[in-house]
């Protein structure tokens, strides 16, 4: 007998959606415990009490081994699990891939975090739903509890994370041009990169599933720019229909798209210079983020995982064939995501 997984998360975690639509296109089974609610058991203990948690049994049906984390996660499953990858096999198509999961992760996350947190109506609107999601029948006392301190946690994490008088210009600008990009994109494709999804796809949609379905303000704006991105995002949360073989292919590296080309170049405007900056912070030891992004200056704490996750693309880079790395420079030539290996 085969046992499920478990996946340890909530759905207002855009990395716990991102994770549960990755299992459920590949076919892998597992079990979804909401985040401390009376399922949340036999898990073991992470280092980090983050979500989404991954879990795997041994052959007694006993969670022996547990991760968080979900790029690692998805590059685990792919060790274990052999059908319907979401990993490109081109090398340079993978980097592509990457590199916009990403941006998703470390970029996009700060528009789904403003938009959530930065208003009076979102606040008061996440701290009334969000605890609800570890059980609909919490005590009252409990759930105002739970209520104020989760809103008042996030909202002393906004400047930390980035949503400032200064930058909110630039987070809600750059959230609309990634729908507009995606509008346009979407007309010609099914998918970020070709006819089946791959890990960005994924990323994109973890972030996007709270911006354009939960987070009021910012799903007015999708529903304003971009219904096909709307409607995409409904698509993407369950896959477990989808053919990969009845579907166009990836695309190849010689046939990478105007728009495609369009979304990396939103990619090196914004991302770029943030995650250089954070990179530089570590190096030169100083605890403020200062990058520029249309001409003004956008000021955060450094993260130490930003860090990891530029020095793993940076490994990545450079570890290939020098053919390959030829041809992805070609294709990151003028888009500005190529200052990330410039050094």
């Amino acid at each position: 007998m085969t046992y499920p997984l478990a996946l340890v998360g909530n759905t207002g975690s855009p990395y716990s959606r991102k994770m549960r639509a990755v299992l459920r296109y590949r076919h892998i089974p597992f079990r979804w415990l909401p985040k401390d609610s009376r399922w949340h058991t036999g898990i073991p203990e992470v280092k980090v009490p983050i979500i989404p948690v991954l879990a795997f049994p041994d052959e007694s049906g006993t969670y022996v081994e547990a991760m968080t984390d979900s790029s690692p996660q998805i590059m685990l499953l792919e060790e274990r699990f052999n059908d319907r990858s979401i990993i490109p096999p081109d090398p340079v198509i993978a980097f592509l891939d990457h590199l916009i999961e990403d941006y998703a992760d470390e970029w996009v996350t700060k528009a789904m975090y403003h938009y959530r947190w930065h208003s009076p109506e979102a606040r008061d609107k996440a701290g009334k739903l969000l605890p609800l999601q570890s059980g609909i029948n919490l005590p009252e006392d409990a759930w105002n509890q739970m209520r104020d301190w989760i809103t008042t946690r996030q909202v002393d994490r906004l400047s930390f994370v980035g949503s400032t008088a200064t930058t909110v210009p630039i987070i809600e600008a750059s959230y609309q041009r990634l729908l507009e990009i995606l509008d346009v994109h979407l007309r010609s494709t099914e998918f970020v990169l070709g006819g089946r999804p791959s890990r960005c796809d994924f990323g994109l949609f973890g972030q996007l599933s709270q911006l354009t379905w939960f987070d009021t303000e910012a799903v007015d704006l999708a529903v304003k720019v971009s219904p096909r991105t709307v409607t995409w995002v409904e698509r993407a949360d369950d896959l477990s229909w989808f053919e990969p073989e009845e579907s166009e292919p990836w695309f190849t590296r010689d046939g990478v798209s105007p728009t495609l080309r369009s979304l990396l170049a939103e990619i090196g405007k914004t991302y770029t210079p943030f995650m250089l900056a954070n990179h530089r912070a570590f190096e030169t030891g100083t605890d403020v983020v200062r990058y520029q992004v249309d001409g003004v200056t956008c000021e955060q704490g450094p993260f130490a995982y930003q860090r990891k996750c530029l020095d793993w693309l940076r490994d990545l880079y450079h570890g290939m064939e020098t053919d390959d790395r030829r041809a992805l420079d070609g294709i990151l030539a003028g888009t500005g995501c190529e200052a990330l290996f410039s050094h």
